[in-house]
């Protein structure tokens, strides 16, 4: 499977202006290319091909005036702004006739170049290269500082350079990974969990265990408060609010950060630990509607099901997402009776049928398992899934360690 590996870059000055030219001629010829198909579209004409495009908004772009400066960029990264266009076009079809999986979306819209986050990419016929001393070649760009938190497994196919909010640059390498030699990294085990998702903790496993919730945004709510303050107290269009913009959004992004990497580190645990996983499909845009809102968003539940289940189909793990109406706090874990509904101040009840007594937390982590069809495989039964398909996916700076850097 393909995967991508994120790591941070550290530009200087001349670096950052030609990151910023190519961050902009990227963003007009999307433009052009949507203005383009627009124009087709209004004029009852048919949506002109890529090659068409290609042709027009960038190889005669180059030869006008008001468009010369297209060349003091390399051509890949204008190249791959179509491919980008091109593809938000074929996810808004397939949006429409009902093929693309997911809520609708919408047309492909404008970049403005007021968007907090910005983006190129190279593939390989860029000729980028990684130097003896570590650093990320960039063709027009020159040598950046690269922070290598691991070392990559093989060759990257390609990177992706992304300004975030922050004003922090990130290189993005796609990574080909060998499931075979995935699963091989992984210690064998029979062990089967089920996962109950909660705010009290952040999830409580079916053998007991109770994993706290950071409430990272909960934790930084004073000092993101003082932040967004200030930032509303700057004149619209001075450079010191742009500062104090900067600001909020490092104080955001620290959050994020801090949540990510507690996923990340649970997530792996609990892939490496057990054979089986079984969760719950919870309607988190349903739960984000309610009172519970910011403590739902906080949590981050839907993030970290995402990284189980990639984590999962990468190293030969099995995960099983049980409905989210299975009535797992209401089903006694001992004898199966449904004991009905409960408030969800109580934390904890007797079974009326056999008189157990359960922590309802604990309950729905065994209730979640049994669903699942994992409850005899913790005796023995074999769960490893047969292959799976390939898929993009992204990952952290962190993981299993990895043999060193093939390029």
């Amino acid at each position: 499977m393909q995967l991508r590996y994120s790591f941070r870059m550290y530009p200087d000055t001349g670096q950052r202006t030609a990151l910023a030219k190519a961050f902009g001629c990227a963003r007009v010829v999307f433009n052009d290319a949507v203005r383009t198909r627009e124009d087709a579209r209004a004029a009852g004409k048919p949506f002109p091909k890529a090659g068409e495009l290609s042709t027009a908004l960038i190889t005669e772009a180059k030869r006008t005036v008001g468009r010369s400066w297209l060349g003091e960029v390399s051509a890949v990264v204008l190249q791959q702004s179509l491919r980008d266009a091109e593809a938000a076009y074929k996810n808004f079809f397939a949006s429409l006739k009902g093929t693309r999986r997911g809520p609708k979306i919408g047309p492909p819209r404008f970049k403005s170049r007021k968007d907090t986050r910005q983006s190129i990419r190279f593939t390989a016929n860029a000729r980028w290269s990684l130097t003896s001393g570590g650093r990320l070649n960039l063709p027009k760009i020159g040598e950046v500082k690269v922070a290598w938190s691991r070392t990559l497994p093989t060759r990257p196919s390609s990177v992706t350079v992304v300004k975030d909010s922050a004003g922090r640059y990130f290189a993005s390498f796609v990574i080909g990974t060998d499931p075979a030699a995935d699963a091989a990294r992984m210690p064998d085990t029979d062990r089967a969990i089920g996962i109950d998702l909660d705010l009290t903790h952040f999830a409580v496993l079916s053998d007991g265990t109770k994993i706290d919730s950071p409430r990272f945004l909960r934790r930084a709510e004073k000092k993101l408060k003082k932040a967004q303050q200030a930032l509303s107290r700057k004149q619209k269009g001075s450079k010191n609010r742009d500062k104090a913009r900067l600001k909020v959004a490092r104080a955001h992004g620290k959050v994020t950060d801090a949540r990510q990497e507690f996923h990340h580190q649970l997530s792996t645990k609990l892939i490496s630990e057990n054979q089986g996983i079984a969760v719950e499909d919870l309607s988190v845009a349903g739960l984000a509607r309610t009172k519970l809102a910011k403590s739902v968003h906080d949590a981050g539940w839907s993030r970290f099901v995402a990284m189980l289940e990639y984590k999962a189909e990468r190293y030969g793990r099995t995960l099983v997402k049980i409905g989210r109406f299975e009535p797992t706090s209401q089903t006694c874990s001992a004898c199966g009776v449904k004991d009905g509904p409960k408030p969800l101040h109580v934390r904890e009840w007797t079974c009326a049928a056999c008189g157990t007594v359960h922590d309802r937390d604990t309950n729905a982590a065994i209730n979640v398992k049994k669903a699942a069809g994992l409850a005899a495989s913790a005796c023995g039964a074999p769960v490893r899934p047969g292959a799976i398909p390939a898929r993009y996916e992204e990952t952290g700076s962190h993981g299993f360690p990895t043999e060193p850097c093939a390029a």
